[in-house]
């Protein structure tokens, strides 16, 4: 749904008149257009009603495109879904490195030590 307020900020003359500013609305439970999958990935991540706003432009056609286009991309990140990590082995030079540091850090420590005699 596409609703048109009138923008904020400073006055002036014609400022408080014009409805340039736009809200759009989508109510993700009852929108027809997405599949069932593409639903509930919506729901569960961005909730039940997706709302975008702009106002940053003085002409209502501007206003729509920026709004409709942030609508786009909240639900576009809404749908993103990152790759299930896969465990791996660490490599044996990574396992070797690590083995030599734990050493050099343990000499480290045995040189500070003081003996007493």
């Amino acid at each position: 749904m596409l609703r048109t307020t009138t923008s904020g900020g400073p006055g002036g003359q014609h400022a408080n008149r014009s409805l340039t500013a736009v809200t759009v609305t989508v109510d993700l439970a009852s929108a027809s257009s997405l599949s069932e999958r593409h639903r509930s990935l919506l729901l569960e991540s961005l909730g039940p009603v997706v709302r975008s706003s702009a106002s940053r432009f003085r002409s209502l056609a501007q206003n729509r495109e920026a709004a409709l286009m942030q609508l786009a991309l909240k639900m576009a990140a809404g749908l993103h879904r990152d790759a299930p990590r896969r465990a791996s082995k660490p490599t044996r030079a990574s396992k070797v490195r690590r083995i030599d540091e734990k050493k050099a850090r343990g000499r480290t420590k045995q040189l500070r030590r003081t003996t007493d005699e």
